[in-house]
């Protein structure tokens, strides 16, 4: 019998591909040496209190393991698909409204692990995570960004099969990758569907009335048909100043009569914090997207004396 069939649910944000390091658990157990694919995700203290992750162990016998107590609230949701909307050329806005009432509770900024059906080659169900987008106030909905990944077989079913008015299911809610309440300068960096725990994030924060704290958010997209949610963000600026929203296209063509800033993400974060944004403020970094912006921002931000234990990532690999 599986973790899941007894209603336990492990983080798995690659959806058991071993390349996000999410599904830790200590292993009370004999189950051989640490794999080269486990290694990378991690500390020599978790090799020394053999931490494992729990996709990569393939089980012939029973055995014993200790999970956070968080995972037992971790739980399955039944949800009809209420509203699909292209948001982009290649992402789709999904709002599922949950069976359930009042049933989910969430902080902004963490995901869940959707699930899709067995279809066409496809032979078992898949699950991937995703961010939700949606306010935590609203306990009756989630709302998720995915973005089209060419061979990927949730967002090709999600692009091409599920429809308004389906039956979808997920795990959740995972993740830390929630605001920190300390004041500190708020360096948000994202792209793509990185766009959707900003949006939770942004909204919760302006329902509880936290609009006290200075937030730069630098989005990254190549050309203009990448943004979206573009007027609602400069209307949020408008009405928050301490809130400032910055869009950059990498390769703005002739025809997006771009007047923004230009070049890669890292390139115009790096000209701000050098040049506009207080450098003797406390900074704390969020950043979502690719395993490689996530490096380079990273790098970038290092580079202006954040320490590494004030930047908070979800990395979905």
């Amino acid at each position: 019998m599986s973790l899941s069939e007894l209603e336990i649910f492990i983080p798995s944000a690659c959806g058991g591909r071993g390349s996000c390091g999410a599904c830790k658990v200590r292993v009370l157990s004999d189950v051989g040496p640490h794999l080269p694919t486990e290694l990378p995700y991690m500390s020599k203290n978790e090799i020394d209190q053999n931490i494992r992750l729990s996709c990569q162990i393939k089980l012939k016998k029973n055995i014993e393991i200790e999970i956070p107590d968080e995972l037992f609230n971790i739980r399955r949701y039944q949800g009809t698909v209420e509203r699909i909307r292209n948001v982009t050329h290649d992402i789709k806005e999904v709002y599922i409204r949950l069976d359930e009432p009042d049933a989910i509770e969430f902080s902004s900024g963490q995901y869940v692990q959707l699930i899709v059906p067995p279809y066409g080659k496809v032979k078992e169900s898949t699950q991937r995570a995703y961010s939700m987008s949606s306010r935590p106030s609203d306990r009756n909905h989630v709302e998720l960004l995915v973005r089209l990944v060419p061979g990927g077989i949730v967002t090709t079913y999600v692009h091409t099969l599920l429809k308004e008015g389906q039956q979808i299911a997920m795990t959740g809610p995972f993740g830390e990758f929630g605001v920190r309440e300390t004041g500190a300068t708020m360096i948000c960096v994202a792209g793509g569907s990185g766009m959707a725990p900003f949006k939770s994030i942004l909204y919760d924060m302006i329902e509880k009335g936290k609009k006290d704290r200075d937030i730069w958010y630098f989005f990254g997209a190549r050309t203009r048909k990448d943004l979206f949610y573009l007027d609602e963000l400069e209307e949020m600026a408008k009405k928050w100043d301490r809130f400032h929203f910055v869009a950059a296209l990498s390769e703005p063509q002739p025809e997006d009569d771009w007047k923004g800033e230009s070049g890669l993400i890292t390139a115009v974060l790096e000209k701000y914090l050098s040049g506009v944004i207080d450098g003797e403020a406390p900074k704390e970094g969020y950043l979502c997207g690719s395993p490689g912006m996530l490096d380079a921002c990273i790098a970038v931000m290092k580079k202006f004396n954040m320490p590494p234990e004030k930047i908070y990532y979800d990395k979905f690999a």
